[in-house]
């Protein structure tokens, strides 16, 4: 049997467009927005335009959200992981583990730009040894750069 949900329903219930926004911390347009980037959400539509989220449309815009708020991906990079069933409407996949957080708290200029880099490459699947094997070699590029950014310049 499906468990209550603090706002009194059942976590089986379907929810209003209000109700997901509340619930995902996010506004209502950007919950239309969402759905025609994402086909995969495809809530049900009443009367005068109502609409109704199943609880795996609730689940996978929270995937979604977590992605594009916390983890920084792109809505073309999660439009990939979608396409790709590392993402699924039932919300059984997780996404792409965050692999470039060595990178991210190097303190280099562009450690922003690798971390996101990274990210991406995280999304098309590499084996964790080859993606290891490339963070390390953007470490050293990384480091490279600023070291030759100390020389002298003639």
């Amino acid at each position: 049997m499906a468990t209550a949900r603090g706002n009194g329903k059942s976590a089986a219930a379907f929810r209003t467009i209000s109700e997901v926004a509340d619930e995902l911390d996010v506004p209502q347009h950007v919950l239309r927005f969402w759905e025609s980037k994402f086909t995969q959400v495809k809530p049900l539509k009443r009367g005068g335009g109502r609409r109704y989220y199943r609880p795996e449309d609730v689940e996978l815009l929270r995937q979604i959200r977590e992605l594009l708020y916390d983890d920084g991906y792109t809505i073309k990079g999660v439009q990939k992981l979608l396409r790709e069933g590392q993402l699924t409407r039932a919300g059984a996949a997780s996404a792409a583990e965050q692999t470039s957080e060595p990178l991210a708290r190097s303190g280099h200029p562009k450690a922003k730009e690798a971390a996101k880099a990274g990210r991406e490459a995280a999304a098309s699947a590499l084996p964790r040894e080859k993606r290891k094997e490339l963070e390390g070699i953007m470490r050293d590029l990384l480091n490279l750069r600023a070291e030759l950014k100390r020389l002298p310049r003639n």
